[in-house]
């Protein structure tokens, strides 16, 4: 078992309290947005032993364990973060695996070098991910029903958004919601930008449920994003309340504190809500234009005091486990490589005790007992 030292990654939107608040440390007044745990190249955590991608490299078999290394090759196939965001993220969507093959494919083939701001693909692998809440988390996922976006567009009263408006009221639901977002991402800039301007200053009067895409506009002045996001569902979590954002689903964070976990990949399609390259044509074959409500996931009990968050994919299985002073240890020994994170209380990994915000690297097989008092995520995969 390896204790993990892990990166703070400080990108703009990140919370300048949230992530020393967690860890019990003074706010150095810079963003701290994302803490990555695992293997990933760009950030690996660090162990006494050395970085971790470099140990499973040197030892697949032994750090992975056999199932893992069967079903997905040498390598940690989930990155664990803290996220917390103090501003939003981009309106993005992901691929699923057989786009990302293919466009990555596409792109190697042309010659577009990986780190190119108008690359799209940086590897071929999908992105499926889950955001489970540790504080009250703000959001965005999936198209609400066109009819419900088109009301809330109008009640703006923006004579530039009739026509979306009237687009909205098309059947079937998929083609409107198509035809909209490609109106909006490819109108002419200085005249969306006009109408973004109208709609922020009808959403800052009107207040309420307009109160968000103010905010939006505030940070993205002039952004079709603002618009398009009007088109999605907003979601509030509660702390143990996590949504999961399969490929293709439009979605963007918008504040709050929470537990993230996705395949390892750095593959994103930007919606809007961004200075970035936006690949119109890409995009629009990648989003799932589908309305409906998006499935808040609340952890289901599974024995030993383990409560799971259910997703439909191998590469990540997230789990809690909420244990009061004076329970017997639980038995997580396992076939599969597991990172542990505490959020809450100085539970025990084995004789390591982890106050908030620390975790742990335990290799498949390696026997591990949890005890004492706390919260602890658990992720692992499915092999």
């Amino acid at each position: 078992m390896d204790r993990l030292v892990n990166t703070v990654r400080p990108y703009a939107w990140g919370s300048t309290t949230a992530i020393p608040e967690l860890l019990g440390l003074a706010p150095t007044g810079e963003p701290q947005a994302e803490m990555w745990m695992g293997a990933h190249p760009g950030a690996p955590s660090l162990t006494e032993r050395g970085p971790l991608n470099e140990l499973i490299a040197a030892d697949p078999a032994g750090e992975l364990g056999e199932p893992a290394l069967e079903k997905f090759g040498p390598r940690l196939p989930f990155l664990l973060k803290i996220l917390a965001a103090g501003a939003p993220l981009s309106l993005q969507v992901h691929p699923d695996l057989s786009q990302a093959q293919a466009g990555y494919a596409a792109e190697e083939a042309a010659g577009i070098p990986v780190d190119a701001p108008h690359r799209t693909y940086k590897d071929a692998n999908h992105k499926p991910e889950m955001i489970c809440a540790l504080t009250p988390f703000d959001g965005l996922c999936g198209f609400r029903d066109p009819v419900e976006a088109a009301d809330l567009l109008a009640g703006l009263g923006v004579d530039s958004l009739k026509p979306y408006v009237d687009l909205l009221h098309a059947h079937p639901e998929e083609a409107a919601l198509r035809e909209v977002l490609t109106a909006l991402l490819t109108a002419d800039p200085d005249e969306m930008a006009h109408t973004v301007a109208e709609a922020a200053a009808a959403a800052e009067r009107l207040g309420g449920a307009y109160a968000p895409y103010a905010g939006l506009a505030h940070h993205f002045p002039g952004d079709p994003g603002v618009i398009a996001a009007m088109l999605l569902n907003r979601v509030l979590l509660q702390p143990g309340e996590a949504l999961y954002l399969g490929a293709g689903v439009p979605h963007a964070y918008l504040d709050g504190l929470g537990v993230e976990i996705m395949a390892n990949s750095d593959n994103v399609l930007r919606c809007g809500l961004t200075p970035k390259h936006i690949d119109v044509p890409e995009l629009l074959r990648i989003v799932r234009f589908e309305p409906g409500d998006p499935a808040v996931l609340r952890p289901e009990a599974s024995g030993s005091g383990e409560e799971v968050y259910e997703t439909p994919i191998d590469e990540f299985r997230l789990s809690r486990f909420v244990r009061a002073e004076g329970g017997a240890p639980t038995d997580l020994t396992a076939s599969t490589p597991q990172i542990l994170l505490a959020v809450a209380g100085r539970p025990k990994a084995g004789e390591v005790v982890l106050a908030p915000g620390e975790s742990v690297f335990v290799p498949a097989g390696e026997p591990i007992e949890l005890s004492g008092a706390g919260t602890v995520f658990r992720a692992t995969v499915v092999a």
